[in-house]
């Protein structure tokens, strides 16, 4: 069977980052830990260290080896949460040591980004009523964590 599943590429801590989230996200865990003498897709000579772990229910690949990159903004993993305060517990975990921005996203001490999306924000945005969705919208973009409620309420009008 074909499978997709995401190669993430850190500089360092590749390992510490899988078993961060497998601590902190639930359906996480850490499947298997390799360590290799090979050259790095940098051309960089030497050990590199995999990480074959699942996010959320996800199939990750990580590996840790010097390189020319950093992740960026054109990269996400986004979490549709279950609750409010899943939102808020995730929020400060996934932050802490890193950055936050506008619009649920930040970016963990490890710089990965993510998205950390309260339940129904999706379906809000996708509504028929575009009106509706507009305002939802506008109220996410004047939030860094988001707050469902609020935005629940501005779709409503309220």
């Amino acid at each position: 069977m074909t499978r997709l599943t995401p190669c993430l590429w850190y500089h360092e801590n590749a390992v510490e980052a899988a078993q961060f989230y497998a601590a902190t996200i639930p359906d996480s865990r850490v499947e298997r830990i390799s360590d290799q003498n090979a050259e790095s897709p940098a051309g960089a000579a030497g050990s590199v260290r995999t990480v074959e772990f699942t996010v959320a229910g996800t199939r990750l690949y990580a590996f840790a080896a010097p390189g020319p990159d950093r992740f960026n903004l054109a990269l996400s993993l986004m979490i549709e949460c279950d609750s409010q305060d899943e939102v808020d517990r995730l929020w400060t975990a996934l932050s802490e040591g890193g950055q936050t921005m506008e619009c649920g996203w930040l970016q963990d001490r490890f710089g990965l980004n993510w998205q950390i999306i309260p339940p129904g924000m999706l379906e809000l945005m996708a509504a028929d009523d575009r009106e509706a969705a507009g305002r939802a919208a506008a109220a996410m973009l004047t939030m860094k964590k988001l707050d469902g409620d609020a935005i629940r309420r501005a779709f409503d009008g309220a």
